[in-house]
């Protein structure tokens, strides 16, 4: 169910879309990953549950050649989509919410180098979940001003030919949230 849209002038429109990122049918799906690129909870296990052995197969070849330390945080690596309906994985690392450390610069990276990762390949539609706001507890309406901002700025500069940029949350608070920030 599509609950939101923006036009910009690139052309891409940002959608906001209450559902399930595992089934959305788009160029480039974002994965929350973590930095071992081999599966976890939330978005990233759902992501590698439903996608299949493949994707496993493509980061555990990541692990082995580029990121043996596994992928730092705010950078994006992609990998094939298995049985998704997407083409692609974009895996980000998010960033944990501190309180102490202002930590926004590298949840903005996630958004900005996933799209420019996406763009290389080729991506016209990329679908994002809501990096950083589950288990590594950030705050959910900063998240989403940070990923709406972070998106409409890298469109701006002209990232690549986008035809739609898909926020994709799975409950209401999220698309209050993102709703929110989409009429910022």
């Amino acid at each position: 169910m599509s609950t939101g849209k923006d036009r910009h002038d690139e052309g891409a429109r940002l959608t906001l879309v209450l559902g399930d990122i595992t089934e959305q049918d788009v160029d480039a799906v974002v994965n929350a990953a973590n930095s071992s690129l081999l599966g976890g909870g939330g978005v990233d296990g759902a992501i590698h549950r439903r996608g299949g052995p493949r994707i496993l197969e493509e980061c555990r070849a990541l692990r082995a050649s580029r990121y043996g330390r596994g992928l730092p945080t705010g950078q994006a690596v992609a990998t094939t989509a298995g049985d998704l309906p997407a083409r692609w994985v974009v895996h980000t690392v998010g960033p944990v919410y501190s309180r102490e450390e202002d930590r926004s610069a590298l949840l903005a990276s996630c958004y900005r180098e996933s799209m420019g990762v996406a763009v290389g390949l080729g991506a016209r539609t990329v679908a994002f979940p809501a990096i950083s706001t589950g288990v590594y507890g950030w705050p959910l309406d900063d998240g989403a001003r940070i990923a709406v901002r972070t998106v409409r700025e890298a469109l701006a500069r002209g990232t690549g030919p986008l035809d739609e940029v898909r926020f994709v949350v799975f409950d209401d608070r999220g698309r209050e949230a993102f709703a929110a920030a989409l009429e910022e």
